[in-house]
């Protein structure tokens, strides 16, 4: 059995991931996984212990096959008719390339307000530069965990 730890024993650590070359639905399953603490051993599902997340080089994501031009997301204004549609080719062109990581991870985390939480603690830059130098994040070699998370 898991022991409920207390708000102030959680630890949250931060970790840096290198995007370039990365397949983007891997991608956010390993992020989401790490925001929600799956990875530490004192994971509970309605506490938030999970770590920040910080993704550098996100304009050099890749996706598999054919989905960057034909996977479509689509939101609505709320009004009659007001259903908008995008693809990641369009938001690339905008220079928008945060916003198809942030999406992809957003729709894997269970919806409400413990979700939202913990998308914030998400950092994404579209450089190798990053404002987060002083927490120290430990670095991710996220190709090296499995040979398809690399798209060549």
């Amino acid at each position: 059995m898991t022991p409920f730890i207390k708000k102030k024993e959680i630890k949250k650590d931060w970790y840096i991931i290198n995007a370039q070359n990365a397949a983007v639905g891997r991608l956010a399953a390993f992020i989401s996984k790490v925001l929600r603490g799956k990875n530490k051993s004192t994971y509970n599902p309605h506490i938030d212990n999970g770590d920040f997340v910080v993704v550098t080089n996100i304009d050099k994501i890749k996706f598999t096959g054919k989905k960057f031009t034909n996977k479509k997301y689509y939101k609505h204004t709320g009004h009659p008719g007001g259903i908008k549609e995008t693809t990641p080719f369009t938001l690339k062109e905008k220079n928008n390339s945060e916003k198809i990581l942030k999406l992809a991870v957003k729709r894997m985390l269970p919806g409400g307000p413990l979700a939202k939480k913990q998308l914030t603690k998400l950092k994404i830059y579209n450089g190798d530069k990053h404002p987060h130098e002083l927490q120290k994040p430990k670095l991710i070699e996220f190709e090296k965990l499995n040979k398809k998370n690399h798209i060549k």
